[in-house]
């Protein structure tokens, strides 16, 4: 009897089907010699992080179940490279790989394994590190136009909305506490109507 496996077939959308992986990878595990426990069929974007049929497969494997999950490429499996590489690791705790149709096998227990480990985690961090610089050049280019980061006024309708009374109640005398309890607001809020005031006069 063969190694047990798992077939998984995902798309991202409701108007595409599943069948066609489903047939192909069917035809891949007669091939290999693989005996298909299951087969899961996901419609999902691929940066959706709940997956219920890929974590049905989760289950499976880490209750030994399967010893292999059979995708028709890597993409339809992780998310992103770096969630590959975690879920890749943890399944290799479980003695499982991932089998792309290519017949390219990803077992992080095996040198080739390993060697790939390394290579898609030093691309995770590239990728980190491009989302990063994206993220600060967009902020400096922001602000070069003059555009104000963070929450705006009227961006708080209510506490926008009460802070004249606030500001007066504290020019009363009144406690932070019984102005929030006399508003309704938090006692955060009324602090933060107070700082913002004390900054713009």
């Amino acid at each position: 009897m063969g190694q047990r496996a798992a077939i998984y077939a995902r798309v991202s959308t409701s108007d595409q089907s599943c069948e066609r992986q489903v047939d192909e990878l069917t035809a891949f595990a007669e091939r290999g010699g693989y005996e298909v426990v299951d087969t899961f069929k996901e419609t999902a974007s691929g940066t959706k992080s709940n997956r219920t049929e890929r974590n049905k497969i989760i289950k499976l494997a880490q209750a030994r179940k399967i010893d292999a999950i059979l995708v028709s490429e890597l993409s339809r499996w992780g998310r992103s490279t770096q969630d590959l590489l975690e879920s890749l690791d943890q399944l290799a705790g479980w003695k499982v790989s991932v089998v792309a149709m290519s017949g390219m096998t990803f077992e992080l227990g095996t040198p080739h394994g390993r060697m790939m480990a390394t290579m898609l985690a030093g691309i995770a961090q590239f990728e980190r590190d491009l989302l990063s610089e994206r993220v600060k050049s967009g902020l400096a280019a922001a602000r070069a136009r003059g555009k104000k980061l963070g929450r705006q006024p009227g961006q708080r309708p209510k506490s926008d909305k009460l802070a004249p009374k606030v500001i007066q109640a504290v020019g009363e005398g009144r406690s932070y506490r019984w102005i929030a309890h006399d508003l309704g607001i938090s006692k955060n809020t009324v602090t933060d109507i107070m700082k913002r005031h004390r900054q713009s006069s």
